[in-house]
């Protein structure tokens, strides 16, 4: 199970690396609060969205343990297939491999049937309309998304796997209120390939050594 602190690291940094794919992707969205929205209209939004990430955290966790329970090299596996989601998501942002985006396009069907609501919802003035705005646009197809979920697999444990997911919606928040504060040219810095390229190379040098203790563990299981 998840009890090495590397791992939480990797959930922070997964949510701050991705400051432009979330830029870019959620930023849009986030524009429909104004072009200037309030500290409280932000943060309300983006506790929202984070919501979302824990309980798909909590999910996936207990999933994760009930599979774990009755077959306990599954968590060898868990480990194995996060490593490569994250060498696939830094390949992804450092626009080296886009095979990311044919995950993200298996759940844009349930998204088109969320998204008139999120958009309704979006257009409220109240802070509850706000953080429900914020919830429905958590379930957006996202690789970045995607790619956390499988490290909060690793957890084992429901609670755990929630407090993963919470973890790397808080990476994500410099991003998003990024997009709601600062100019243009730090938006423009954090959208650049140059920096997305950075982000990449991160991820995949931590993806690949995940990967080979992974490796490790398997033999020492052989």
């Amino acid at each position: 199970m998840m009890n090495n602190p590397a791992d939480y690291f990797a959930a922070l940094l997964m949510g701050l690396a991705g400051a432009g794919h979330c830029l870019m992707m959620c930023g849009g969205l986030a524009g429909a609060l104004g072009a200037k929205p309030s500290a409280t209209e932000l943060l309300t939004y983006n506790l929202g969205r984070i919501s979302s990430y824990v309980v798909a955290g909590v999910l996936v966790g207990l999933l994760s343990q009930l599979a774990i329970a009755q077959f306990t090299p599954a968590l060898l596996g868990l480990r194995f297939l996060a490593a490569v989601f994250l060498i696939a998501l830094g390949l992804y942002f450092a626009g080296w491999w886009f095979g990311m985006q044919q995950l993200e396009r298996l759940g844009r069907p349930l998204w088109q049937r969320l998204a008139p609501s999120a958009r309704k919802l979006q257009q409220q003035r109240s802070l509850a309309g706000r953080f429900a705005a914020g919830v429905v646009w958590g379930w957006l197809p996202c690789g970045l998304v995607y790619s956390a979920l499988s490290w909060a697999a690793i957890s084992g444990t429901a609670a755990q796997g929630g407090l993963y997911m919470l973890l790397f919606g808080l990476g994500t928040l410099p991003a998003m209120f990024a997009f709601g504060w600062f100019t243009g040219a730090v938006q423009s810095i954090l959208k650049a390939q140059g920096f997305r390229q950075a982000m990449g190379v991160l991820l995949i040098l931590y993806g690949v050594w995940t990967l080979i203790i992974a490796l490790r563990q398997a033999v020492a299981m052989a």
